[in-house]
């Protein structure tokens, strides 16, 4: 019985030698799985990778990659790996379904809410019974209906704000052009009074005063005496000197306009 037993024993550590130099990465494997326990989880990835390296097509290794690559955060290199071995024909509807909620998990932690969606979608429909999955679900399409109702609150909220500025705008245009237009009035009203103030013997239609109207016109001397002439030049001397006194009295007046600047 001793030397069976001894026999037997000497076997199996043979078998486990060749097995481990023909899968090295089942080795490699089993170290990261020890080392994942033990929340080692950069030395596990380590040891996954290094049991790709060996056989890429692994599923257990890229499958437990993942796991370890999003305890240690690094989310996008965990959701790539996912991503290599989510479609993998081999495996059951079971492994393809945990695949597709773990890569939800990277993608959520991503703020990639539609992807991950569809993710906890494409595991529910392969194990339509996990609860987590369905709540997963549930969840990031409630974050994702509030995410899109503030983003159309705010679009709703930006189109409210140009068009109160377009109307502003449009508002103190129209004041600037009201304001215009009156310096225009008061510039043309001041130009008219000051017309007025340079040619002072003049009604408001430009005439000459009627006063002045005989001024400078030689008068008929036919059947006139002497003494008619002598009274009218002296009228006509009066009258100049009316005229005269006028002009002095108007002199120095200035016109302020009313402006509204």
């Amino acid at each position: 019985m001793g030397k069976k037993l001894i026999f037997t024993t000497i076997f199996a550590l043979i078998a486990s030698f060749l097995s481990a130099q023909n899968l090295p990465e089942r080795g490699l494997v089993r170290k990261g799985n020890r080392q994942f326990g033990r929340e080692r989880y950069e030395r596990s990835v380590d040891s996954y990778t290094r049991a790709l390296e060996a056989a890429p097509g692994c599923f257990e290794a890229g499958y437990n990659l993942s796991n370890a690559l999003f305890r240690s955060e690094r989310y996008d290199k965990a959701e790539q790996t996912l991503k290599n071995f989510v479609t993998d024909s081999t495996r059951t509807a079971k492994e393809h379904a945990d695949a597709y909620y773990n890569l939800g998990n990277t993608q959520f932690m991503q703020q990639k809410l539609q992807e991950a969606l569809e993710s906890y979608r494409n595991s529910l429909r392969l194990n339509p019974e996990d609860m987590e999955a369905k709540y997963n679900y549930a969840y990031t399409k409630k974050l994702l209906e509030q995410q899109q109702q503030q983003q159309q609150n705010q679009e709703n909220q930006e189109n409210q704000d140009n068009k109160e500025q377009q109307q502003n705008q449009q508002g103190q245009n129209d004041q600037n052009n009201q304001d215009s237009q009156e310096n225009q009035d008061k510039n043309k009203d001041n130009q008219e009074q000051n017309d007025q103030n340079k040619n002072p013997d003049q009604d408001q239609n430009g005439k000459p005063d009627k006063e002045e109207q005989g001024e400078g016109q030689q008068q008929p001397q036919g059947g006139i005496s002497p003494q008619e002439r002598e009274a009218m030049l002296e009228a006509i001397q009066a009258q100049e000197d009316k005229t005269q006194e006028k002009v002095k009295e108007k002199q120095g007046v200035v016109v302020f306009g009313n402006k509204n600047w």
